[in-house]
């Protein structure tokens, strides 16, 4: 039974890896999960230089999940290039470095301090606000996400995933942008905009008003988003948003994923991508499946 995955030429071990920004770069989890057993830890968002966040409270629960506002708080390149990447290098595991930015230049800096490391892949979290556009996110733009993309890969050493936002109108479109700028694959969904308010204080729960919402409630749209995006392109695609159990993840690689992320859940079971990545496997022997390839998309 074969449970690798080859996406742009890098092979992961099997389909499962971290959704950014829930794993930090599984220096916490590292107490809860072994690190060796999975196919990818994809880090929190990098920027440039350390950026602070939004102002608290900036995570709060809803009803099947959580939004949250953190507003990619990080300690900036040259600290996770110091610290992040010896720590991760200790593990049989490849490394998928989420990058973030408010300017493409930002985003440029990022891929370019990395690409003499030793990381396998980068992922372009394009869900960030482009500050010199009115602050409309990269990715909710079909000509802003293909030019991004393809200044990103003129530079880029390693293979960039191109992860999607939800918030837009026809996810397909979307997809055949970072496609056509020259992305190596693309991964989605990314968390859906939300709001809550505190009736008693008659205010924003949250400081920053809205925030991203994830968690098991968001797993339908995802599912329907990762079968149109796949779809509509021909590179491969790694699903995410809401997945809890094993079941959720092969139901994503059914829609179309060679590979998924597992985001919220880590906060509610710190070994579920552990636990999952033994659940495909016990599926792939109940079914006498030989090659986990052979269920992804196997719907139409």
């Amino acid at each position: 039974m074969n449970m690798t995955v080859n996406i742009a030429g890098v092979e992961f071990k099997n389909p499962v890896t971290t959704a950014s920004g829930t794993f930090g770069s599984g220096m916490e989890y590292s107490e809860f999960v072994d690190l060796n057993k999975l196919g990818a830890v994809t880090t929190k968002g990098v920027a440039s230089v350390p950026w602070p966040g939004n102002p608290v409270p900036r995570v709060t629960e809803v009803y099947g999940g959580m939004l949250n506002a953190i507003g990619l708080q990080n300690p900036g390149i040259d600290v996770f290039i110091e610290r992040d990447i010896p720590f991760l290098k200790k593990f049989d595991t490849k490394i998928i470095v989420n990058v973030c930015g408010k300017t493409v230049e930002e985003y440029l800096d990022v891929v370019e301090k990395l690409a003499n490391t030793s990381v396998d892949m980068l992922e372009i979290n394009v869900s960030c606000p482009n500050v010199k556009e009115g602050a409309i996110a990269f990715g909710q733009d079909a000509a802003c996400l293909e030019d991004i993309t393809s200044r990103i890969k003129r530079i880029a050493r390693q293979p960039v995933i191109m992860k999607l936002s939800p918030n837009v109108t026809r996810i397909a479109d979307m997809a055949r942008a970072a496609e056509a700028g020259g992305a190596d694959a693309i991964s989605l969904i990314n968390t859906i905009t939300g709001m809550k308010i505190d009736i008693e204080r008659r205010k924003f729960v949250l400081a920053n008003k809205t925030g991203g919402m994830s968690g098991p409630a968001i797993k339908p749209i995802a599912v329907r988003m990762v079968y149109e995006a796949s779809h509509a392109v021909k590179i491969p695609v790694i699903g995410m948003g809401g997945i809890s159990n094993a079941e959720d993840a092969i139901e994503f690689m059914m829609a179309g994923a060679s590979m998924i992320a597992v985001g919220a859940a880590n906060f509610v079971n710190p070994h579920a991508t552990s636990e999952i990545v033994d659940g495909i496997e016990q599926y792939l022997i109940k079914h006498n499946i030989k090659d986990v390839s052979e269920i992804v998309g196997c719907v139409d």
